[in-house]
């Protein structure tokens, strides 16, 4: 690129900088999901009282995170929603071993 202006190899640069933004910036929809998705599987089962509460925990992230979407603090949404996914598969990973034991 050494043959090229200095202003075209700048606009090129923050051409390329705001791309990297915009991916990186989007709502979180995949990660929304997955939470959504995790929870719904944790929903209804007989818990114990740990996956209980790893449940009120992930639900209450998702909660958040639906917030910050609405704001458009895609970057805490898409944290917490990760989190709550987490949290609903370590509830899932816990009835099972429950499962498991009876």
């Amino acid at each position: 690129m050494s043959g090229f202006p200095r202003f075209i190899k700048c606009a090129l640069a923050v051409l390329a900088l705001h791309l990297l933004l915009a991916c990186a910036s989007g709502p979180p929809v995949q990660e929304m999901s997955d939470a959504r998705q995790a929870i719904a599987a944790v929903e209804g089962a007989d818990s114990s009282d740990r996956a209980a509460q790893l449940l009120t925990q992930a639900r209450a992230l998702l909660q958040s995170a639906e917030a910050k979407l609405r704001r458009a603090a895609f970057n805490g949404a898409k944290a917490d929603a990760v989190e709550a996914r987490r949290k609903a598969i370590e509830a899932l990973q816990e009835l099972e071993a429950k499962e498991r034991s009876d």
